[in-house]
């Protein structure tokens, strides 16, 4: 004899049956399905609503959602996205508060699965990146004190054409001061650019760059005409370690989404390009939330500086403990008759002479050190006699118990 198979409805619909004719006991014909008398009740309550077909199976879900987003918040947040496009929940939530405050906006969770949903979202690839080095932030925690400058990695407009950005930002509030195609990365196209934001906002204290064209130089101290001309207007240079972009972290990653909301693609040459950064440079300081500023623009933590551009750059001046030295046309300073050789690099600059020895001397641009003049051999000494040097003009500590 076959097995007789039956299912789930047929099962139901024949206990419905059963319970309708049988004249015994309820829990008794419930025992014997197998089933809880709660549930044999249920399968009676649904067959008399609605006949055999409530006997299916249905769905657990919750018929209301109290908490469901509706259409109209949902097509807000999309256009927002569509707006912004690199934008991540963080910043799509801050910015549609803003815009409507008095809006109860969901999670940024729940904008993130809206936003995913609908296939706005780009998955990031994960990069393994260095543990990224505290030291050159220490002083920077007021707009002005340190300035952040370099040059945006080149690329090509749909035209064929080189696109050098050259970027300037304050390290405090990240605001965008500067975002310039230059036509070459030459000294005296990068100084018209950083006059034009010194006239706009101020002096800064420091300027921090990496180690290349135009901002340094192989030679002494690893001085640019660039960061010379900084010296003379009371600006300190401070490079990052060569190999260290994670030093100059906060320019950088603005450069990330420089590259991501300008330059992907290009555009049809420089002028439609340019016009993009300047788009940007206003959307960034104005509108974009930054996570690391309480989700504010930097324009809210930005103000010109105090010290204003001068009209004319006066020669460096020294104290009274310091011997003044020109620097001539080939690069030399003159010591009791004697033309010193220093660095082209310094033409027509004051230089300061700090005796640290009977012999030797400390050679100063403003208050950077440049290095150590011996007065006996009449020669700037390299690395590694001042390193020597020194090591004996160290103050020498008595072991004696």
């Amino acid at each position: 004899m076959p097995w007789r198979y039956t299912s789930a409805m047929e099962e139901r619909y024949q206990f419905v049956k059963d319970a309708k004719a049988y004249l015994g006991d309820f829990t008794e014909l419930c025992a014997h399905y197998g089933i809880s008398t709660k549930t044999g009740y249920k399968w009676m309550a649904r067959y008399e609503r609605g006949g055999i077909g409530c006997l299916q199976d249905q769905s657990r879900a919750p018929k209301s959602h109290p908490n469901q987003v509706s259409l109209e918040i949902k097509e807000a947040i999309l256009q927002a996205r569509r707006a912004h496009a690199t934008w991540g929940p963080k910043k799509l939530r801050v910015l549609l508060q803003r815009a409507n405050p008095k809006q109860l906006w969901p999670s940024r969770s729940t904008i993130g699965e809206i936003v995913k949903c609908n296939g706005l979202s780009i998955r990031r690839k994960y990069r393994r990146r260095a543990t990224p080095s505290t030291q050159p932030f220490l002083g920077c925690d007021d707009a002005n004190q340190v300035w952040c400058a370099d040059y945006k990695g080149w690329f090509t407009t749909q035209d064929g054409r080189r696109c050098d950005p050259l970027t300037i930002t304050d390290g405090f509030s990240r605001y965008l001061l500067r975002c310039q195609i230059v036509d070459s990365l030459s000294y005296e196209v990068a100084r018209g650019v950083f006059e034009a934001a010194f006239r706009e906002y101020g002096l800064p204290t420091a300027i921090r760059t990496d180690n290349g064209t135009p901002f340094a130089s192989r030679g002494l101290a690893g001085l640019s005409r660039l960061s010379v001309w900084w010296i003379r207007l009371g600006i300190q240079p401070e490079r990052i370690k060569p190999g260290k972009p994670q030093q100059n972290g906060r320019h950088e990653r603005m450069h990330l989404t420089l590259k991501k909301e300008t330059a992907q693609p290009a555009a049809q040459n420089r002028r439609a390009q340019q016009r993009r950064f300047d788009a940007f440079c206003q959307e960034y300081n104005n509108v974009r939330p930054h996570e690391a500023l309480e989700m504010t623009p930097p324009a809210a933590w930005y103000h010109p500086s105090p010290r204003c551009y001068p009209g004319r750059v006066l020669d460096l001046e020294y104290g009274s403990e310091f011997e003044a030295r020109r620097i001539g046309s080939n690069g030399e300073f003159k010591w009791e008759g004697n033309k010193i050789f220093l660095s082209e690099i310094l033409q027509g600059e004051r230089i300061g002479l700090l005796p640290c020895h009977d012999r030797y001397w400390r050679i100063y641009l403003g208050s950077l050190p440049l290095g150590i003049f011996d007065s006996f051999d009449l020669r700037v000494l390299n690395k590694r006699q001042v390193k020597r040097v020194e090591k004996d003009l160290a103050p020498k500590v008595d072991n004696e118990t």
